[in-house]
């Protein structure tokens, strides 16, 4: 593709940021479709709807490994978790995962301002510093460090989850710990944000990228903060004021000989296709097309509209995704929508064969192999069940964490008389929602039918024995 759409797929076509924000929020987020799986996931006993699409997924590795690897974290590989939120916000809870919101990827209109965001949150990893604040709070004896670290994280969850009534009453419970005490700690955490900032720097340099995508994010929190700015005290932040951060940055950005190196072309082009997927996914079909009309004709917005005719369920959904097809027949993500077109469109057998093809593109993809046995499920064809169960069970060996691969495992179990398999298989996909009483019924229910000692009855024990973490009642 010559770089020209690319240009003007940045400049003309994708939406201003604060036309996406307005339209996101008219979404019906909670009923997102597959591949966009909503996943609940347990944050300080508040549930956070996390996003799964392979084309995404990959595009953040790739983003993230030459970082994770100048930060010298490499070796862990922290997994990024999409979140389903509009905001732009990023967050780590501990040294093996980094969450993401979507809006990161919305607002952001170059691959380097994403780049920034990862480098910045691994600046945090690198640094340990999460383990240190939960140490320099423990050993600051002037608050309630309980209160103090149960109410950060309960308003880190809940400004994650888009909820306000979250964040109020984590805040609450980190204000009632004392003012002394908040001070305190929040400025043990501008210290931590500013040495993320700063090895953020490092790493952009040492991998050759540009630092001007993080500096833009901080210059967009600045104009946000601009009118509240003159009544925001910054001794009471956790995160330095966000122009601050950007004059502090600014001069030794500037001295890198990468700071006016373009982003890669093929890196673009991809993040424009993601930025229009997500877009498409997360609005109404009548969004999406006036906000990717006919007349564009990017590849981003032609994308963008194919997914628009899925959601709608028109007739005419497989033909423009076929079109689509054409322009790229190696794309496994176009075959991947158009199977899903046919799963949702109740032609489940129909499916198999672009699943099946996208898999053939990459067969260690664990989404893809999810996709087609849920097909091959869905077919409801005794013949088609021995091969679904294997490719189900690739896919959980690859993805532990799939709650559908579970769902479909069971419902093959049980289709070929495997009952006990499938209370358990049914078991495991509820503890990775976090269902865990549901879980230890399925799992005491597939005890009775397996057999003492075998791994399948010790799995099914560990389930029921499982006793979630109880953190103390905030007042």
């Amino acid at each position: 593709m010559p770089r020209t759409v690319f240009a003007a797929a940045l400049q003309n076509r994708l939406p201003d940021t604060r036309i996406v924000r307005k339209a996101i929020a008219c979404a019906c987020s909670a009923a997102i479709a597959l591949p966009l799986l909503a996943v609940p996931s347990q944050a300080q006993g508040r549930r956070l709807s996390l996003i799964r699409d392979a084309e995404t997924e990959a595009l953040m590795r790739d983003y993230a490994r030459p970082i994770f690897k100048a930060a010298g974290i490499a070796h862990s590989e922290p997994q990024i978790v999409l979140v389903n939120d509009k905001t732009f916000n990023a967050f780590v809870p501990d040294s093996r995962r980094m969450f993401i919101n979507i809006g990161v990827l919305l607002e952001a209109e170059t691959p380097n301002e994403v780049i920034g965001v990862i480098a910045h949150e691994s600046g945090h990893i690198a640094g340990r510093h999460l383990v240190r604040l939960r140490t320099a709070a423990s050993n600051a004896q002037i608050m309630a460090v309980l209160a103090s670290i149960l109410g950060a994280g309960a308003a880190a969850a809940g400004a994650a989850a888009g909820s306000s009534q979250a964040t109020t009453g984590g805040v609450a419970a980190a204000v009632g710990a004392g003012s002394v005490g908040k001070r305190t700690l929040l400025s043990y955490q501008r210290g931590e944000e500013a040495a993320a900032d700063r090895a953020a720097l490092k790493y952009l340099n040492a991998t050759g990228q540009s630092a001007r995508g993080m500096l833009k994010t901080f210059q967009r929190m600045a104009e946000q903060q601009l009118f509240s700015r003159q009544y925001a005290d910054p001794y009471a932040q956790s995160h330095p004021m966000a122009q601050e951060r950007y004059s502090s940055l600014l001069n030794d950005a500037r001295k890198s000989k990468y700071f006016d190196k373009p982003d890669d072309y093929v890196l673009q082009y991809r993040h424009d296709l993601i930025r229009a997927k997500l877009y498409a996914y997360t609005s109404h079909p009548s969004a999406t097309l006036r906000t990717f009309p006919r007349s564009d004709k990017s590849p981003a917005a032609r994308y963008a509209r194919a997914i628009a005719a899925m959601k709608s369920r028109g007739k005419g959904a497989v033909k423009e995704i076929d079109a689509l097809i054409r322009t790229q027949p190696n794309n496994p993500y176009y075959y991947e929508l158009k199977g899903q077109a046919l799963l949702e469109g109740g032609d489940p057998k129909a499916a198999i064969a672009p699943f099946r093809k996208a898999l053939s593109f990459k067969p260690n993809e664990p989404q893809f192999l999810v996709w087609l046995g849920y097909a091959l499920v869905g077919a409801n064809n005794p013949a088609y069940l021995p091969e679904a169960e294997r490719l189900l069970k690739q896919a959980i060996q690859r993805d532990p964490d799939s709650g559908v691969a579970y769902s479909q495992l069971a419902i093959a179990h049980g289709r070929q008389g495997e009952r006990a398999e499938a209370d358990l298989a049914t078991a495991k996909g509820l503890m990775v929602n976090g269902e865990f009483e549901a879980a230890r019924r399925y799992a005491a229910r597939a005890q009775k039918s397996l057999k003492r000692g075998t791994p399948a009855w010790l799995q099914a024990d560990d389930i029921v024995a499982y006793k979630p973490p109880k953190l103390p009642n905030r007042r």
